[in-house]
Order: structure tokens, then sequence, then C-alpha cells
């Protein structure tokens, strides 16, 4: 069966070309036009495409606002953006409003089908191009979870937990930290619950485990 695909772009010299290439596919089947974000809304409740394939800089409604409501009131449509921009923010936020694909306007007839295809199955298709600087915003992101998970104890938790691990009761670390000991005995729950210790002997194997306790 052909795909019924939807096409938007303010462009209308662009469009026509778009749509001259697309009625030579014979696995796609061209449903209609949109020049503006708002004229999309009405034709995809209208014509009912499977894939609409659209700008993201439009008039009235751009493209990413667009996306957001077909996916809304059409969750069985699937977007993919077609723009001349690579700009990462604009990428990610198409992604996030539910575009299943995002391709750039310089790319070949091939991908343009590979692209409407891909969509089509529910898989999520990035023009080459634009994944590098988008992989190295994921390792950024990965390396600070690792870096913000890697120490779950607050400052002030890790000051306690050297000091139990030394051997001091809590009336002796509120004393030498210059805190009550019920703020000792909350800091302690708290350190035991975080790093998941169910006694005092546990907590002082991980306290040594992790560096927090000098033995020499």
């Amino acid at each position: 069966m052909s795909i019924r695909v939807l096409l938007a772009d303010d462009h209308e010299l662009f469009l026509e070309g778009l749509k001259a290439l697309l009625l030579k596919v014979p696995d796609i089947k061209l449903v209609g036009q949109a020049r503006d974000g708002l004229e999309v809304l009405e034709l995809t409740e209208r014509m009912k495409p499977e894939v609409v394939v659209m700008d993201v800089t439009m008039p009235r409604l751009n493209g990413i606002h667009a996306t957001h409501q077909i996916r809304e009131k059409f969750p069985e449509v699937r977007v993919l953006i077609l723009s001349m921009h690579s700009d990462r923010e604009l990428i990610v936020e198409s992604l996030k409003a539910g575009a299943l694909g995002y391709i750039l306007k310089e790319c070949s007839s091939d991908e343009l089908c590979k692209a409407i295809q891909a969509v089509m199955m529910g898989q999520y298709y990035l023009t080459p191009s634009v994944l590098p600087p988008l992989i190295e915003d994921y390792l950024r992101l990965l390396q600070a979870e690792e870096d913000s998970s890697a120490c779950p104890l607050s400052d002030r938790e890790q000051d306690v937990l050297k000091l139990f691990a030394k051997g001091l009761n809590a009336k002796q670390i509120a004393a030498r930290l210059d805190i009550s000991k019920n703020t000792v005995d909350t800091h302690r729950r708290r350190i035991m619950d975080k790093v998941g210790c169910n006694s005092m002997a546990d907590l002082t194997r991980y306290a040594i485990r992790e560096g927090y306790l000098d033995l020499s």
C-alpha cells in the first residue's frame, strides 16, 4: 500500500518541486499541501495522512508547535521535519515535540523517501550530518549524570560519615561539628538510606571502600 503523505512548506517553489518529486514515487500517495502550520492541522484532520513532511519555519504556526499539536490530536500520524536549518536546538525541540525524523533540504530524493518509509514504520530517522553534535550533547549529559551520581552524599554528610568511620559516636560527632546530636542522627539515617546500608558495620565498610577512612 502507498504511504499517504501531506507536505507543508511556505515556500511555493520548493513545495511544488517536492510535490513533483514525490508524485513519481510509486509507494507514496500525496494527499495534500499546506503552506502554514494551521493549514497543516486542518488538512491533517481532513485528509488523514499517515506521514506529514514539513518545514520548521512557517507562518501562523511553526513546524515545532504544529508537530506537538498533531501528536496530541492525531497520535497515529508520523511527522518528518524537512528543514534547511541544522541547529541542534531546533532538532532537539522537534524531537521533543514528537517528530520521528529530521532531515535537511539538501538531502537527496532517495534519502527523503528512505526517511518517509522509516518514520512510517515508527522508526527515528536523522540526517547523518546532524548526528555528531547530538551525540556530543548526549555524551556530555551522561558525564554530567555520572558526575552528579558519583558521590550521593552532601559535604556535611561526608563529614559525619568520616567521623563515624573513625569510631566516634553521635554525641562526640555533634561536639566536633558544633551541631546537635539529633542532627547527627538525622544525617546518619540519610547516609544509610542513600548508600543502602542497614547497620553501622555496613556503613563503616562503605566508608573504607569509598575512601572516606584514612587507615594510615
